[in-house]
């Protein structure tokens, strides 16, 4: 077994340069730290990592043998130990253990029907879709759809995840029961979160006199019998795999809302450009591979810099869901504290993610990124098409905005005179630049942030596909409801307070 303290030693003994330096004294950095892929450029030039470094990285991934990883990942085999299972959504993307692939596939023919049923009027004429679910089952189609959804003849769509009642109400509010189509996705049909939700959408149906209310609903599950006993019919419940975790679940029929909303070619094209991103991943040397590349930068910050946060800036409007979406994948897939083995973790693990939307982010929190005393790594994501139709100086403005704030970050501006205008500089950014934001670069977009996170896991030694965490604090609110008498004093109070002691 090799020494792995070893390599990090390597890696962590390493003295890298001024990113200024690197960016002006390379002149093969483009070609070394730019990877075009997909129609998206990875942009890693204004980090730290130069060609020593990468290898040295390359070097700890052959030392835990993360080709091994990739490669079981890819075949179906066990990779989230805990649980005993694969971890196959790259499978329903056409990539990955045969079996699986062709049960992928069978599923997908299945939502498609259901689909063409629909739009040829079997379930009567819906208008509406009001989508209910909570993590992986909401956050994903939430991204996708609010991206790339602009058509306003084809249905009315909520996401509805929040079991606040104001989030249903607020759906409900804006659409005729008479017309809508409720989708229920949950993994196990289970969550206390989505059941709540979905019984209230039943009961609004029926208060407003709708004569056949399970009609209007579809079931989105990898635990059909839940659903058919909950009182859906067979015929709409779309399954799919329990070896598809949560939050990698889009591409499954998860995705329902997003073929329904986008219409099926366009949902195929979100799965070939996550496809495009599992071959180049599959494929590419680590030092070549864009998702490695990524991981590498990630674990250089948050291991040796012990920088504990990285922002993500969409300077898109389309892609403003995006940090949101990224806070479930990476934090709730790598935030652990032991490794697969079960021992303690004796390095830092996930960052915490958070972003927003450029130009908003500037004048709010660019402040402290620039001149505050936390260093923290930036993602900038842009797309060098439009999304508006407006005179093109907006969206000029918007990538020129963009690409300064990189530039800044990195070169700062020296004030010895006054003190409050120096900016220090050296302050590490990506750059992701899509051509478009369209199904096919969307769907490569995101398939990169997973295996980038299942690399971050793999050289940390961690199970990513396990979320043990979230857990508990579900257990302690079931408690609760059910008038545990083993409730803290501080929470005890609290419950009095709302009315909720029984």
């Amino acid at each position: 077994m090799p020494d792995i303290d070893g390599f990090w030693t390597a890696i962590e003994d390493y003295a890298v340069r001024p990113i200024a330096d690197l960016v002006e004294g390379d002149a093969d950095r483009q070609e070394l730290l730019v990877v075009d892929q997909s129609a998206i450029r990875f942009d890693f030039t204004k980090t730290h990592l130069d060609t020593e470094l990468v290898e040295r990285f390359v070097a700890l991934a052959d030392a835990v043998d993360l080709d091994g990883a990739r490669k079981r990942l890819f075949a179906g085999d066990i990779v989230n130990p805990s649980e005993r299972r694969a971890a196959e959504h790259s499978a329903e993307r056409g990539e990955g253990n045969a079996d699986s692939v062709a049960i992928a596939r069978q599923l997908h023919v299945r939502m498609r029907a259901l689909i063409d049923a629909m739009e040829a009027g079997a379930l009567g004429e819906i208008r509406h879709i009001i989508h209910i679910g909570i993590g992986g089952s909401a956050l994903g189609p939430d991204l996708v759809i609010d991206a790339l959804y602009r058509a306003s003849d084809r249905y009315g769509v909520a996401v509805v995840s929040n079991v606040d009642g104001l989030a249903l109400e607020d759906a409900i509010e804006r659409f005729d029961a008479r017309y809508t189509l409720v989708v229920v996705a949950s993994k196990m049909f289970t969550t206390s979160e989505t059941m709540r939700n979905a019984a209230s959408a039943l009961e609004w149906l029926r208060a407003e006199g709708v004569a056949d209310p399970y009609g209007q609903f579809v079931a989105l599950t990898a635990d059909p019998e839940k659903a058919l006993a909950w009182g859906i019919d067979e015929t709409r419940i779309l399954p799919f795999s329990r070896t598809v975790g949560g939050r990698y679940s889009l591409w499954s029929s998860i995705g329902f809302p997003i073929a329904l909303a986008l219409g099926w070619s366009e949902f195929e094209e979100l799965l070939e450009g996550a496809a495009e991103i599992d071959r180049h991943f599959r494929l590419a040397d680590w030092s070549l591979n864009a998702c490695a590349l990524a991981a590498f930068a990630d674990l250089y910050y948050a291991q040796v810099g012990r920088h504990e946060t990285r922002a993500v800036f969409a300077y898109d409007e389309r892609l403003r869901l995006l940090p949101s979406y990224l806070q479930q994948l990476e934090m709730e897939s790598n935030g652990k504290r032991v490794t697969s083995g079960g021992k303690p973790l004796d390095r830092p693990s996930a960052p915490i993610v958070w972003g927003g939307v450029g130009t908003d982010a500037q004048h709010a929190v660019f402040q402290l990124l620039h001149q505050g005393t936390h260093i923290i790594p930036v993602e900038f994501v842009a797309s060098i098409a439009a999304g508006d139709g407006l005179a093109p100086e907006h969206h000029a403005m918007l990538l020129a905005s963009c690409f300064a704030q990189g530039a800044a970050l990195m070169t700062g501006r020296a004030n010895a005179d006054d003190r409050a205008r120096d900016y220090p500089g050296d302050r590490p950014s990506t750059t992701i630049l899509l051509d478009d934001v369209d199904a096919r670069t969307l769907g490569a977009l995101l398939a990169f942030y997973e295996h980038r996170t299942f690399v971050n896991a793999t050289l940390l030694g961690i199970n990513p596909f396990d979320q043990f965490g979230v857990e508990l604090g579900k257990d302690m609110a079931r408690r609760m409801d059910e008038g545990a008498g083993d409730i803290d004093p501080s929470t005890a109070a609290l419950m009095k307070l709302a009315g909720l002691t029984p």
